[in-house]
């Protein structure tokens, strides 16, 4: 059976009167993905501001980006003779329906719904919404309310209905190392944290979080679906995991273990995950120039992405917060100005009028201070326990690490004295950063 999972962003609720602003195709042969797709679309009209806050889609990105009829072909094409899977697929049909029959086509497909298909397979769940029931399950969305985020989360969820349809007896551990401890393994906390994966020498391979340590390890242990995952499950020896309580705290602390300890198979994942790289080159003019492309494993990117269209907003969000060029960003092909020049939002640089020095300095500054408006604060998040919360905290605009006090927080120096170091770089900056716009976390300035 081939599948087409998708999922769609739009303008509003009603197919009648609104139109998609995003579309995620992700093929899948019923063991795999083969296939990824995806595309922001111009719908012709405003995007009202409360979509752009939920989705982060503004019209400045999609002005330039394809209308429907430019993509239909294509969508055709990809989910011909499959199936749709979508989550609610009703809404994202019917829009895509409605897209079609005003280009006077009738697009048919069948239609499978995994709200409909967990509420059979995984009955008693408080909320059979996307962002609950995959948190419940420990699938992780690094991109939330964006098309190929919540396609692959969709995608995901659909590999473990439909392996619980071939297995109805929840997970199993078979075909894992005869020498884990499988009790250990059963009795995993169904908390937010890391977890860790050691070889027969001890060895630890693999380091990952989640929000359900429990499901995410079992979800590992049940994964046949590529070539790694199976060649990781078979190495697996030990499992052993770390509570954190606040998610912000997990994804910290995941980045650090990964950069300290250099598992086998979280290299091997990162290669395949963060698929687009920023690089920067000088010209021969002495300008830094940014480009975005696939990765190149002999080279270091300064920044890395899971798609080119998060590539392409993080750039974008760069050029306009510090006047950069377009032209120089990768942004505009041009042999002459960039348009940001032609309405004052570019010094010149792509003429060569502005200071090589002048540029390049604000360029080291989008860079290295992107992240944060504010320079010194705690974030304050969920604690290990009911009686604790989790404190982050940066200052001077660098991440400093984190720890857990009381419940009170009012007392700045406990706030100051519970931290435990950890190193700073781009990456984490960028987690703390993401975390913060994506969740409401509190924020105590100092």
């Amino acid at each position: 059976m081939q599948y087409a999972i998708i999922d769609i962003e739009t303008t509003g609720l009603s197919p009648a009167k609104e139109k998609i602003t995003e579309i995620a195709i992700v093929l899948h042969d019923g063991t795999k993905i083969t296939q990824e797709f995806s595309t922001l679309i111009n719908p012709e009209r405003k995007i009202p501001y409360r979509i752009t806050q939920m989705t982060g889609i503004s019209n400045q990105m999609v002005k330039n980006e394809p209308k429907f009829y430019e993509v239909a072909k294509q969508i055709v094409e990809l989910t011909e003779n499959r199936i749709l899977v979508g989550h609610n697929v009703r809404f994202d049909y019917g829009f895509i329906r409605a897209e079609f029959k005003s280009l006077g086509y009738d697009f048919q497909r069948s239609t499978l719904d995994t709200i409909k298909l967990s509420r059979k397979l995984i009955p008693g769940k408080r909320s059979y919404s996307l962002g609950k029931l995959c948190a419940s399950l420990g699938i992780e969305n690094r991109a939330r309310h964006r098309a190929m985020g919540d396609a692959l989360a969709t995608t995901e969820l659909f590999e473990l209905l439909l392996s619980l349809e071939s297995h109805p007896e929840e997970l199993n551990l078979k075909g894992m190392n005869a020498s884990v401890n499988t009790s250990l393994v059963k009795n995993l906390p169904q908390q937010t944290g890391v977890y860790y994966f050691y070889n027969q020498k001890n060895k630890l391979i693999y380091v990952g979080k989640s929000v359900n340590i429990h499901s995410r390890v079992l979800s590992h242990l049940n994964n046949n679906q590529h070539k790694k995952a199976i060649e990781m499950k078979n190495a697996i020896a030990n499992v052993d995991y770390k509570i954190t309580g606040s998610e912000l705290v997990a994804l910290l602390l995941e980045s650090s273990e990964i950069k300290k300890h250099q598992p086998l198979f979280n290299r091997a994942q990162r290669r395949t995950y963060y698929n687009y790289g920023l690089y920067s080159f000088i010209d021969d003019e002495g300008y830094i120039n940014l480009k975005l492309m696939k990765i190149i494993d002999e080279l270091n990117p300064i920044y890395t992405y899971s798609s080119m269209q998060e590539g392409k907003e993080h750039i974008t969000n760069l050029t306009e917060s510090f006047e950069l060029c377009q032209k120089l960003t990768g942004l505009y092909n041009t042999k002459g100005a960039c348009f940001h020049y032609q309405i004052q939002q570019c010094k010149g640089a792509c003429l060569g009028k502005e200071p090589p020095e002048n540029y390049n300095w604000r360029v080291g500054e989008a860079l290295e201070n992107y992240h944060f408006e504010i320079q010194n604060f705690f974030v304050i998040d969920t604690g290990r326990t009911h009686e604790e919360k989790a404190v982050i905290k940066v200052e001077g605009g660098k991440y400093r690490g984190f720890g857990f006090v009381q419940n009170d927080f009012t007392n700045m120096q406990a706030l100051h004295d519970c931290i435990d170091f950890y190193n700073d770089n781009r990456e984490v900056r960028q987690i703390i950063n993401s975390f913060i716009k994506r969740n409401r976390v509190k924020i105590v300035e100092f």
